[in-house]
């Protein structure tokens, strides 16, 4: 390999391990809450979590990595050609043809690589990542007791804990604890057992709690307690005890599965490709997955083939309009021309074969026909046409433009101090800032959509989903894309932005002028700042309701019900004071409770303190209240019973919670905004529901929209450090950034899910974190 070879492939490479690395982790953190949840509550070692790090990469390196090959040829042959390195080998007699070599060798390699990753790394990391989470789901019990919440996830049981107190190792204390035994009386062990009638009641002041991993059980030491049960004869039995034990059996884990086809190898993969069902082609989703293995790879070779003649017939833009050039190639040529074709094939109107081929037999043969032209001059050429065109209308409009604009800076200026703001260096500033936050948005957000469709390919298939459909919840899914990378693309617009003009040497010219950085950083300070509210807005008017659209819509993808939000199955409700609700059905059209029995308790020790039942209740709105139907009353001071009494028709105005305080929505945060979900919060947390994630989604309304404004203060002096090595470094250097970021904050928010932190603190840390140093190292530039 000659010494020029040499020179081009380091050229390139760089360029193309950034844009794969930027776009893996882009596609990756977004849908990765998985991971951190499991690391959280698992407490693995740090090799385990490096391991299920890379094998949730390994799915997205298909995907990455062609789109950092083009990008590396289009940005480090941009480079050369920008600077005359190009012209410069034309007129030593040297081909431009000579890149081709070096740049097809790269290809290759990098074709080899995704391969490998297609064909054999993926299958295998999508069994692995599921065996490991199974086997760590059997491991831990199914037991995350939070305080406030009725607990159902143990067989027969249901449980309420009103305090927790968590000691060192498995051991933790609870207070005031409700349990309600739905054993069928006959299979009992102890207790009326046959002669029972309903749910078995035991109240303590405090409880011990000893996980059993082994046994997948909790084992109880019950202080200060009783137990209730009520006979078919309606006479009841109590018992009080000052210490008791008993074991609380929690449900086994269910295992998690990938999809059939998506998890087999490879050479697993082909007799299915033969399948016939029922007369129809069974084996449509397997030959799709099967050849999108094989062509994904290729992509590299037939994207360099193209990439090569337009980024060395680029005259100016270098860098920037490599990004550009490959966020179009990329995804609105190939990956969408790839999403179409393989809906297509999916409804039987083209082969499978040549809808996974087509793209890149079109991008070879453009290719092909770009090279062979690749020695004609620029200002004969078609591109050369094309920009000449473009450059002379663009001319016009501008000066035109410039003719009827009046002149800035001409007579007095009233506002005094503000007059020097803002000025021409702010617009030039703010238009190069701007250019690259779009595109890096653009590029962010198709590629994740891109990688979300072949996600959802075999379920779009297996559930027979038109295509428009699947564009329609691709379109919706957009805001919430927007709204989680905008401060990623904030950061690596502004690295960019600075270290582009401390390269050219701007930077120092403005302070030869007596321009300090402070002054030349404002206007995208500023900018950022509306970044931020702009977020905050986008969120509380815009998103949720997307959300709810796309959400809708990704269910039906998934083949799953429609989400009904009203959820009577919740048979067990915290009321008003120290009240628990439980009905066996309740009529949402009638406002009616079937088999329903109140529980009151003694705030204090907790005891139980008195016991209603009935048939029915139904309610009154003229009265505000309850009236039940056919059932009983009685008093009770800890095992003795007092003023018990049969009714047929009777109230209790002190049960006054309406029909809507027991139909509670099940809403995720994110189709609400903040004013929505802080209701929300309060309306179940009276009820007894769990609401730890909810509070920490809420105070993430407010500080997700921030990191706009943080991510630009952090990355400003990153952007003057990176001096003479120019946007390539920034983009090294965000990367950086944004995993750390990204860490910390989907850490945090884990931390905070599992009750281990305050909500608050647990949403506003990563914010507190990254503030604090960036505005350390602004405080530090040397301006």
């Amino acid at each position: 390999m000659s010494i020029l070879h040499r020179y081009i492939f380091r050229e390139i490479l760089s360029s193309s391990v950034l844009g794969a690395v930027l776009a893996t982790f882009v596609i990756f953190l977004q849908g990765i809450d998985w991971l951190f949840e499991l690391i959280v509550k698992s407490s693995l070692p740090p090799k385990t979590v490096a391991y299920l790090f890379a094998l949730a990469i390994s799915p997205v390196l298909p995907f990455s990595l062609p789109f950092g090959v083009l990008v590396g040829i289009l940005v480090g042959l941009g480079r050369m050609s920008a600077d005359g390195e190009i012209t410069a080998m034309r007129a030593a007699g040297v081909s431009s043809r000579k890149v081709v070599m070096p740049v097809l060798a790269f290809a290759v390699f990098a074709t080899s690589v995704t391969a490998a990753a297609s064909i054999y790394l993926t299958p295998f990391a999508v069994r692995e990542r599921f065996r490991i989470a199974n086997k760590l789901a059997a491991a831990e019990l199914t037991s995350d007791i939070q305080p406030r919440v009725f607990q159902e996830q143990f067989p027969n049981k249901i449980l309420y804990v009103g305090e927790v107190r968590r000691s060192t190792g498995p051991v933790s204390v609870w207070e005031n604890v409700f349990m309600a035994d739905l054993t069928p009386p006959e299979q009992r062990n102890d207790g009326l057992k046959d002669r029972g009638d309903g749910p078995r009641i035991t109240v303590a002041r405090e409880a011990i709690a000893v996980a059993d991993a082994a046994r997948n059980r909790i084992q109880l030491s019950f202080r200060d307690a009783s137990s209730h049960e009520i006979g078919k004869d309606a006479v009841g039995y109590h018992s009080s005890f000052p210490r008791g034990d008993q074991a609380l059996d929690a449900r086994a884990p269910v295992e998690r599965h990938a999809r059939a086809f998506r998890e087999m190898g490879t050479r697993e993969l082909f007799p299915h490709t033969r399948a016939k069902e029922s007369g129809q082609d069974g084996g449509v989703e397997a030959r799709i997955e099967l050849h999108q293995r094989l062509a994904l790879p290729l992509a590299c070779i037939m994207l360099a083939l193209v990439g090569i003649p337009l980024g060395a017939s680029s005259r100016k833009g270098g860098k920037s309009a490599g990004y550009v050039m490959g966020i179009f190639l990329a995804f609105f040529c190939y990956y969408l021309g790839f999403m179409s074709l393989t809906g297509l094939a999916r409804q039987g109107k083209l082969p499978v074969e040549a809808a996974a081929w087509l793209p890149n037999a079109a991008f070879a043969i453009v290719g092909l026909v770009l090279l062979a032209r690749l020695e004609i001059p620029g200002d004969r050429d078609l591109m050369g046409s094309i920009r000449a065109f473009s450059a002379e209308t663009y001319a016009r409009f501008k000066a035109r433009f410039s003719d009827a604009t009046p002149v800035l800076g001409v007579g007095r200026r009233p506002f005094g101090a503000l007059s020097s703001f803002p000025q021409i260096i702010d617009a030039y500033v703010l238009s190069r800032f701007l250019s690259y936050f779009l595109l890096l948005l653009t590029a962010f957000v198709l590629m994740t959509e891109i990688f979300t469709f072949f996600d959802l390919l075999s379920d779009i298939i297996k559930n027979n989903i038109a295509l428009s459909r699947v564009f329609t919840y691709l379109f919706f899914l957009t805001p919430k894309l927007i709204y989680d990378i905008a401060p990623i693309s904030v950061l690596v617009a502004v690295l960019v932005t600075f270290g582009v003009l401390t390269k050219h040497n701007e930077v120092i010219a403005l302070k030869a002028s007596g321009v300090s950085l402070y002054r030349i950083t404002l206007p995208v300070l500023l900018v950022s700042v509306l970044f931020s509210a702009g977020l905050f807005a986008f969120d509380h008017f815009y998103v949720p309701e997307a959300n709810r659209k796309q959400d809708a819509i990704r269910d039906e993808i998934k083949g799953r019900p429609v989400q009904t939000y009203l959820r009577p199955d919740r048979k067990w409700i915290f009321g008003s004071g120290s009240r628990i609700y439980f009905y066996r059905y309740f009529d949402t059209e009638q406002n009616v409770m079937v088999g329903v029995s109140v529980y009151e308790l003694e705030p204090r020790t907790f005891h139980l303190r008195r016991h209603i039942s009935a048939e029915r209740a139904y309610w009154r709105p003229t009265m505000k209240t309850w009236i039940f139907e056919n059932g009983w009353t009685r008093d009770i001071n800890g095992i003795n019973e007092k003023n018990f009494r049969n009714f047929q028709v009777d109230t209790f105005p002190e049960l006054d919670e309406p029909p809507d305080y027991f139909l509670k929505e099940l809403v995720q945060a994110k189709q609400m905004n903040y004013r929505q979900l802080e209701t929300y919060i309060e309306d179940l947390a009276r009820s007894g529901f769990d609401t730890v994630r909810l509070r920490v989604q809420y105070h993430k309304k407010f500080s997700v929209p921030l990191f706009a404004l943080i991510m630009a203060m952090l990355s400003v002096p990153f952007g003057f450090l990176v001096g003479n090595r120019g946007a390539m470094a920034g983009i090294g250097v965000s990367l950086g950034v944004a995993i750390a970021y990204w860490g910390v904050n989907h850490l945090f928010e884990q931390i905070g899910n599992v009750n281990q932190l305050p909500p608050a603190l647990a949403a506003w840390s990563p914010d507190a974190l990254f503030s604090l140093a960036g505005l350390y190292m602004l405080l530090r530039m040397r301006t």
